[in-house]
Formats: structure tokens, sequence, C-alpha cells
């Protein structure tokens, strides 16, 4: 009896080691005195930026969690930041409705964009970082000069809130999503409106990058309140998600749903395929981020520690590593390997 026993607890020691062993490794940044909006790698990896309610803007070192810099400046919660493809500046968007531009090694501000009559909720960089796009509730988006801060064009044709903008790979195209239930393409060159992506209840959270696109169909199916539309890295897939717990993923061609991601317990707040397209992250008010498999659409693994809502989820530039912002004031750094 007493040796049964003892073999039982050793089984369960081992099985518990087992599970710790598969739990990815992970860093807490902690710092953040309001909720973590947002949270990137820089483009070598070697860095994280983060954004948050607290009015501040902060730099991380994506090996050892360790706060290098805290961008101070702005004046009420920042909604997003950003590097720029070399990774020498940052871009940052507040409800101040200010974007700013910093110094990315000293901290420093370098500029502001200021043109805004409404809150600026999002702000990013083109591929050759020589522009930035920003995104307001004042229902415009408008193209900047990244050097000297002076406004190229002004995005008008959305009906309400603008929550999301970015440039395509090329830079040659924007999009822009928002509350009145479009994402809109625009010739950055022109300013013009290319492509309306209408969707029939909800708004567009988040709409980023679509290389190989020429067009948006309507998606058939039951999408309600989307929160984020973010393509494939081979533009052949979008990902969404909506209030609601099960991510969707269409055809960027046909518009069909191909694939369900079943797992989350609650509305799922954003997605986004890893770099060689294999993987999604998604992150959730159920508290979790989830791994999937692009192509069957099983759930891998599930990252659990935040103890609030995870507002963003982000693959590092080579995918072994994962970033998670959350309403719990912390951002997390997830070891996949």
């Amino acid at each position: 009896m007493k040796r049964s026993l003892c073999i039982a607890i050793i089984l369960l020691f081992f099985a518990g080691y087992a599970q710790a062993a598969d739990t990815p490794v992970f860093a807490e940044l902690k710092g953040h005195t309001g909720y973590v909006s947002a949270a990137a790698f820089s483009p070598d990896g070697e860095k994280i930026v983060t954004a948050s309610s607290d009015r501040t803007v902060r730099i991380w070192n994506a090996e050892s969690g360790k706060e290098l810099h805290k961008l101070v400046g702005h004046t009420n919660g920042v909604m997003s930041a950003a590097f720029s493809p070399d990774g020498k500046k940052i871009v940052s968007a507040s409800w101040d409705r200010t974007a700013r531009i910093w110094d990315a090694e000293s901290g420093k501000e370098l500029r502001q964009l200021a043109e805004h009559t409404g809150v600026v909720l999002s702000a990013a960089f083109s591929s050759d970082g020589k522009k930035i796009v920003t995104g307001s509730n004042d229902l415009t988006a408008r193209i900047w000069d990244a050097e000297s801060g002076k406004e190229l064009q002004v995005l008008r044709g959305h009906a309400t809130v603008l929550w999301t903008v970015a440039f395509s790979p090329d830079g040659k195209k924007i999009v822009t999503g928002g509350v009145d239930c479009t994402a809109r393409i625009w010739d950055v060159e022109s300013g013009n409106e290319l492509h309306t992506l209408r969707v029939d209840i909800g708004t567009v959270r988040s709409a980023i990058r679509f290389p190989g696109v020429t067009d948006f169909q309507r998606l058939r199916g039951n999408i309600n309140s989307v929160r984020s539309a973010v393509f494939s890295p081979d533009g052949g897939k979008i990902i969404i998600t909506s209030f609601g717990d099960i991510p969707r993923i269409w055809s960027a061609e046909s518009g069909d749903e191909l694939q369900q991601l079943t797992g989350h317990t609650d509305d799922v707040y954003s997605a986004v395929f890893s770099p060689d397209g294999k993987k999604i992250v998604t992150g959730s008010n159920d508290r979790t981020a989830r791994i999937w498999d692009a192509e069957s659409g099983k759930e891998l693994r599930t990252l659990e520690g935040h103890t609030n809502w995870v507002l963003s989820a982000a693959f590092s530039p080579d995918g072994k590593k994962i970033i998670t912002a959350g309403w719990d004031g912390t951002a997390r750094i997830w070891t996949l390997e």
C-alpha cells in the first residue's frame, strides 16, 4: 500500500513537471500605472515598446524585461506606439489629440503632430520610415512627413471614429478601420479612396497590411462588431475578431469563411499571424492569449498569467516570442521555444 502511494506521488510529480515544462517562460514588464493598450517588438527584436493609459510610453529590453526609458510628454492616455522600420524612432498616439515622434535610443521627444481636432487613436510608420499615418475620432486619417512633421494629406470618408491605421508593405496604400463598420483603402500619393470593405454590424478595431490584395469582397457569414481584421503575410487570408469568442479566418480572394478558432470563453480583442504565416496569436477578455495553427485551426497553447483582459498580442520578428499587453497594467514576454 505504501509502495503504491509512493509511486502515485512520483507519477504526479513528473506529470506536473512535464506540464510546467510545456508552459512558456515569460517575463512580466511592470512599471505602468494604468492599463497597457499596446505593445510591439522593435524590428531587430531586441526591444519592446508599450503604450498606456498612464500617459507614458516605455521602452524595454526584450531579453531581460528591464525598463530602458520612460517617454513622458503626452497629457492624456496613450493608445498606440510603434517603432520605425529602422528601429531608431517611435511614434505614439494619444487621447491628448497629438501623435508624437520620439528618439528610441535616448527617449527624447523629437516633434508633435498636432493638427487633429479629436483624440488620436492609432499611428504607424510607412515601410521606408519616411511617412506616418494617424487616425482620429475627428473622422480623419492624416499622412505626415516623418522628418519634418509636415501634414501631407487628409483622408476623409469615414462617418465616425477611426480606430486603426496602417501602411501597406510597399508604402503605396493605407488601410483605415472605423466604428462606421468599414475598412477603407487609400492611395498614399493622391489621398483618394480606392476600396471599401463594409461590415453589416459592428466596429473595425484593427485592419493591418494587405500584400497582394487588389480588392476587398464582402465577407459572407455571421460577423458582429468587428474588432480586428488582419491579413496573413502572403495576403491570402484574413483573420477577423469580433464581439464574440470565435475568431474566424477568411479567404481574401473569395470572401468565404475558411476556419473558426474555437477555445476562448469571452470576446477576442486582437489576432495576428506569425511572420511566417503558420501560426496565429489571439488576445481575449477571458484573460488569455492563445496560439493556433493557422492551417488547421487547432489550438496549440494557452498563455495564462494576465489577471484582466488581454488587449494586444504580437509575435517577435523571428516568431520565437510573443508580447502581450493587458488591462492589468502589465505587458508580458512569452518564450515559445
